[in-house]
């Protein structure tokens, strides 16, 4: 399950996400903005959220009753779907193409990420799309350099791109991310940032983060 939305906004602390992820020790993806609403997932289906819209929080709470795993989370400044388990509001009409396309294909979505200018990108466990075939063609020297491509994230300024050789970076990513991946010990998985603020984890929950 993943979910996407496209939120207005507001000012925002993370104080709240972050002694939640150290109270748990453990944490495997999040979804944090510059301006409004932030998410911390834990566990299977576990989170901690901060000044989220109500749809969000509820559909949050429906997942965690049904026991449902929680994959990934994309906020924007400024979507809920639902089957490959997936929710949305407010998405580009592409992207919601496509995330169709793939469930009724059948296939397996392990990452999805869109930002407020219309542009996105979707990974699967046997494709990759995106936006515009600038994105595509970034995505894909990514794969023939470092190997599969694990996640993706990008905002309205940039994009970092998870490899299971190595990262690819477009655009304005934070220096201070960019070195703790490269000193980092873990087998990042995904990684995510909102200005000058960041996390990362591994497929066990394992993390670093600043923010």
């Amino acid at each position: 399950m993943f979910l996407l939305l496209s939120l207005g906004a507001a000012a925002q602390t993370r104080e709240y996400i972050r002694n939640a992820i150290d109270r748990w020790g453990e944490c495997h993806n999040v979804a944090i903005t510059c301006t409004n609403g932030d998410l911390a997932i834990y566990g299977r289906n576990g989170s901690s959220r901060s000044n989220c819209p109500t749809q969000l929080n509820e559909r949050l709470k429906q997942l965690n009753n049904d026991g449902n795993r929680i994959v990934d989370v994309c906020l924007t400044e400024n979507g809920d779907y639902d089957q490959n388990a997936a929710s949305w509001s407010g998405i580009p009409s592409g992207l919601e193409e496509k995330i169709r396309q793939f469930n009724n294909d059948g296939e397996t979505i392990t990452s999805c990420t869109f930002n407020d200018r219309g542009e996105w990108m979707i990974v699967t466990t046997d494709h990759i799309s995106a936006s515009n075939s600038s994105l595509q063609d970034w995505l894909a020297e990514g794969c023939e350099d470092y190997g599969a491509l694990w996640s993706v994230n990008m905002t309205d300024d940039g994009a970092v791109a998870v490899y299971s050789g190595g990262y690819k970076y477009l655009g304005e990513v934070p220096q201070k991310l960019r070195e703790a991946l490269k000193n980092s010990e873990l087998d990042v998985y995904v990684a995510k940032f909102a200005g000058s603020e960041w996390f990362f984890a591994n497929k066990n929950g394992l993390y670093e983060y600043s923010m």
